[in-house]
């Protein structure tokens, strides 16, 4: 039998699973490289044959995108999968056109073929964009389940940046476990809240493998999603986040169209700063594609640990990384605080950038005055910290999800930005999950 010869595009998450769900062992296939892109430094690897299975006894490869028409020519590949997220539908087409031009086909690989059954009741919270709010609803919907004395496990979706044996199953129910695992800032932004509620997350790289040890302590599955990426797992309930500040989104990216069309319940979030004409278009989006979706509207308060260190300042304001870069948010928490709590001024980083943050602002010119929390490694961590204490301002206004001071030696004062999910109106998460019988 003549194997097609495949190349999976991706960055370092969807493409690694996608491949294990559909192509690992299967004869048919011959998949010859992976591509990355979106996450600094994560080409140049190999997914390794531990992870790849018999018939790759040498791993596979990871390229640069750069090189994806060259590959396409030089490996003879019949067919690529795109296999990452967070990207607007012209980005996909337009990487479309390059793969066929260079004589492949070009396939986006469906739910049917990459999410996996599990034993256990799953509750998949994914959204519309980076940003949109899945974080504090996943902390919520967490909440209302331990209060109903459930056990709850959470599956992160995967950022494995590092060794991807160490990492085929991470288990975190520690802060310690943070540590041993060597997480990123971006890693250590998503499991630390988890956590620090006395809640299990796991990730990595199998997500077989994870599964089944995490169903062995859980009696519910909370899939924590990533970017705007689908499920991992088939959901008995889907949770699809939707952000009003960055309407016409949802119908305009890949695949957070995807994750609107196969929601239950739709959480139109931020709506205490998004304008109602914006709120509305998200509405009748929703329900001009999937109707019998129920929503609710929900809204992220903004606390403050220290005002003082805000009002009259000159503040250097820290934004998640993601949801500035590959998000395209143009303002964040941090930027509500400082507006809210009465800084002076919102001090430009750009002068003192350094090297891979420098890197960054070239990368994504949009990001502005906001300074991206970008640590993918400890040379960037460095990056980061050197950034901000090169900085001429007073305080430094942190938006991130966690304490960037616990990372970071800064050399002046800061304060920590908080957020959570407030609904509003009749229609709450626990309700909804009443009635589907999960509490």
């Amino acid at each position: 039998m003549e194997r097609k010869n495949i190349l999976i595009m991706g960055a370092a998450g969807r493409d690694f699973h996608n491949f294990n769900t559909f192509f690992r062992d299967k004869e048919e296939y011959n998949v010859k490289a992976f591509t990355a892109t979106q996450i600094p430094n994560i080409f140049g690897r190999k997914y390794p044959a531990s992870l790849a299975g018999k018939l790759y006894p040498d791993g596979i490869m990871i390229y640069d995108e750069k090189d994806l028409s060259k590959l396409i020519k030089e490996m003879q590949i019949d067919e690529v999968y795109f296999s990452y997220s967070d990207v607007p539908y012209n980005y996909v087409m337009n990487k479309s056109a390059e793969v066929n031009a260079a004589g492949a086909s070009f396939t986006l690989i469906g739910t049917n073929q990459t999410m996996i059954k599990s034993s256990k009741p799953v509750i998949a919270i994914v959204a519309v964009r980076t940003g949109s709010g899945k974080s504090q609803t996943s902390r919520k919907v967490a909440d209302l389940l331990r209060a109903a004395g459930k056990k709850v496990v959470s599956v992160r979706h995967p950022m494995p940046y590092g060794d991807l044996e160490k990492q085929r199953v991470q288990r975190f129910g520690t802060i310690e476990d943070l540590k041993l695992h060597e997480c990123t800032i971006e890693e250590i932004e998503e499991y630390e809240p988890h956590v620090a509620s006395g809640g299990v997350i796991y990730a990595g790289v199998d997500y077989g493998d994870i599964l089944a040890a995490a169903e062995k302590e859980a009696d519910v599955i909370i899939w924590d999603g990533g970017n705007n990426d689908f499920s991992f797992y088939k959901p008995d309930l889907t949770i699809t986040v939707a952000d009003p500040l960055r309407a016409g989104h949802e119908s305009t990216y890949y695949p957070g169209n995807v994750n609107i069309r196969l929601a239950d319940v739709v959480v139109i979030n931020k709506i205490d700063s998004a304008t109602p004409e914006n709120v509305l278009a998200v509405r009748n989006y929703v329900r001009s594609v999937n109707p019998t979706a129920q929503i609710i509207d929900g809204a992220s308060p903004i606390t403050v640990d220290k005002p003082e260190v805000i009002k009259g300042k000159r503040v250097l304001v820290v934004e998640d990384g993601p949801t500035l870069t590959h998000g395209e948010m143009e303002f964040g928490a941090g930027t509500v605080a400082a507006m809210n709590y009465g800084a002076a001024e919102i001090v430009d980083p750009r002068p003192w950038t350094v090297k891979s943050i420098t890197d960054t602002y070239v990368k994504y010119p949009k990001i502005g005055v906001l300074l991206p929390a970008m640590g993918y490694g400890d040379a960037q961590v460095k990056d980061l910290e050197d950034t901000i204490n090169a900085c001429d301002c007073d305080s430094v206004v942190i938006g991130t999800p966690i304490d960037l001071g616990r990372i970071l030696k800064l050399n002046k004062p800061s304060t920590r930005v908080g957020y959570d999910l407030q609904e509003i109106g009749s229609v709450t998460l626990e309700k909804i999950l009443r009635e589907k019988g999960l509490l």
